[in-house]
């Protein structure tokens, strides 16, 4: 099945409500950048997030997230727009443990404890908004429930969880957010915070062969769906931008590149493609410098 998000209200309108399957971005990842169990769950549940959060966009609205946690991992980056254009990666992505005492990927002790959540939301305004807040778990699903609450004032519960198969392949990778709209009464909030009780690990949803709307119905009652978007791996690079970030590198950097291999090779840290800038080319960009001062 192709990965989607939906989005939707519950509880009479009252409460917000996403979903999402993530399962073949979280692969494509897996596969560009070799990355282990542990790294895939969480760089799976960052793109889960980073797909529902697109969804509470519109038009061309683009945001990423950064986690900087503490652990060897390193940083977590995920780009996503209102389209459904998903891209990522991790630092260092072949970091791996055994599983936890609970028997589950201990992705707690790769991103680590402490740290901050950064989010940049390109709006289309003069300025980006940003926001952020601490790490309060390391198991990032209910670092952003503490996000939501923290930063934009939000109270929400969001659930995220991958599979890993034996062989490092994605089993299954999806999530749900839910959120209250203003001046939800205490009943409601009472019968949420019991459903979600009961609802246990989205992993194990995903492993029964939830759905995106199964996980939000057998969460919250009255649920009306207002829209479905297909998900999908992309980035934004190409021959062309790679050409213009070695520019910006300024004229004296890329004549010694020129001079001292000849050329330029430029891995994109989210898709794991190389590139190579031939002489001639670096040439023609510091003539091109040159003309410019």
């Amino acid at each position: 099945m192709s990965d989607y998000a939906v989005r939707a209200i519950g509880c009479g309108g009252k409460v917000r409500l996403f979903a999402c399957r993530t399962t073949g971005i979280v692969e494509q990842l897996h596969q560009r950048h070799g990355t282990s169990a542990t790294v895939s769950a969480a760089l799976g549940r960052t793109v889960s997030v980073a797909a529902m959060m697109g969804l509470m966009n519109k038009g061309q609205d683009k945001l990423t997230i950064q986690i900087h946690g503490d652990g060897p991992a390193g940083k977590i980056i995920v780009d996503a727009d209102a389209c459904g254009n998903i891209r990522g990666y991790v630092t260092n992505p072949q970091v791996d443990f055994p599983t936890n005492d609970a028997g589950k990927l201990d992705v707690r002790r790769a991103l680590g404890t402490s740290g901050m959540i950064y989010v940049t939301k390109d709006l289309g305004l003069k300025e980006p908004y940003c926001g952020s807040s601490e790490i309060v778990s390391g198991e990032i699903g209910e670092d952003f429930t503490y996000y939501f609450t923290q930063s934009e004032q939000t109270p929400s519960a969001v659930g995220v969880g991958v599979i890993v198969e034996r062989d490092l392949s994605i089993k299954g990778s999806g999530g749900f957010i839910v959120q209250l709209l203003p001046n939800t009464d205490a009943e409601i909030i009472d019968e949420l915070e019991e459903s979600l009780r009961q609802f246990g690990p989205v992993s194990q949803k995903i492993a029964d062969g939830y759905t995106p709307e199964q996980m939000l119905q057998a969460l919250v009652k009255d649920v009306q769906f207002l829209e479905t978007k297909e998900l999908c791996f992309s980035c934004t690079c190409n021959h062309e931008r790679i050409k213009s970030v070695i520019s910006q590198l300024g004229l004296a950097e890329i004549q010694s590149m020129l001079e001292k291999d000849g050329k330029a090779e430029v891995t994109c840290n989210f898709c794991n493609e190389k590139y190579e800038i031939s002489g001639e080319e670096l040439a023609t960009i510091c003539r091109e410098l040159g003309e410019d001062r």
